[in-house]
């Protein structure tokens, strides 16, 4: 009678655990099914029926071809920037935060300890308390050696890789304890440097937080507002995607249905990308955490 008992609790416990788990997803894709819906309507239908399926998903199209053809918004250039900026800023963070912290992890010593610590330490520091004296040393810095620090690509990408390097060093700080140092010791012994075994030896073995790292920061990077806005500004040729959104939101006037297109747009190539990448993702934290 008692295993009878168990097993009914242990079958309620699963089926109140699965309605749990469908309540949450049905949750979290809300928002994305009401971008979907909302951007096959016009303005008006938004504005009178926002929970209503689209009587025409043709508009979808027409939303589309709007976008694209507005010369004052210039989407597509925005998604070419927002292009750049990503690559080039995951590019910066993933190499100089993983030879950081092989560097930081092999060298022994109080100081290395200390900078670790200071990396670490970043990481809890809210971004809205910095954002305003960085966009006065940015320019501080512009004026006193000609780098173009605001309103430029490299601005903004240097900007994005400081932000992003913390986490970084942290997470490849943990994974690269369970690399034997034996393995870099025989690198050593067979002629290659520490640049030769670094890439050459290291880096393959980083794969899976390497690319949980690019998928977390690539994500934060491409949906990013604020910092664009602080080191960008509005109205200048460099405009990232949430830029380009925000410019369908005018002081008297919201294009509802332009702007749930935009958003629509700029998260397929997120979603397709996290999609596709998720088994790396999941490996990467497990084997970060455990190892």
């Amino acid at each position: 009678m008692s295993n009878k008992r168990a097993y009914t609790n242990k079958i309620i416990a699963k089926n109140i655990a699965e309605l749990l788990t469908f309540g949450l997803m049905a949750f979290f894709i809300a928002p994305l099914i009401l971008v979907l819906i909302n951007a096959a309507k016009t303005n008006n239908e938004i504005i009178s029926h926002p929970l209503a399926l689209p009587q025409n998903w043709g508009i979808l199209i027409n939303n589309i071809s709007s976008i694209l053809k507005n010369v004052n918004i210039r989407y597509s250039q925005a998604l070419v920037n927002s292009t750049i900026i990503t690559f080039f800023s995951l590019a910066g963070i993933t190499i100089f935060s993983a030879m950081a912290a092989w560097v930081l992890l092999r060298t022994k010593t109080k100081l290395s300890t200390a900078i670790f610590m200071m990396f670490v330490a970043a990481m809890v520091i809210p971004f809205q308390v910095v954002m305003f004296p960085l966009v006065k040393w940015f320019g501080i810095f512009q004026q006193v050696t000609g780098l173009p620090m605001l309103r430029s690509y490299f601005g903004i990408i240097v900007a994005y890789i400081g932000f992003g390097s913390s986490m970084s060093i942290f997470m490849f700080h943990g994974f690269m304890k369970s690399i034997p140092h034996e393995i870099e010791e025989a690198a050593y012994m067979d002629g290659c440097g520490k640049i030769r075994t670094f890439f050459y030896i290291v880096l393959p073995i980083l794969k899976p937080i390497y690319v949980t790292i690019l998928i977390l920061n690539g994500i934060w990077i491409w949906n990013d507002f604020l910092l664009p806005m602080l080191v960008l500004g509005k109205g200048t040729p460099v405009q990232t995607l949430p830029l380009a959104v925000n410019n369908f939101a005018g002081a008297f006037l919201v294009s509802w249905d332009l702007m749930m297109t935009a958003i629509l747009m700029a998260l397929i190539p997120v979603v397709f990308f996290f999609l596709s990448a998720q088994k790396h993702i999941i490996k990467g934290m497990v084997e970060g955490s455990v190892k």
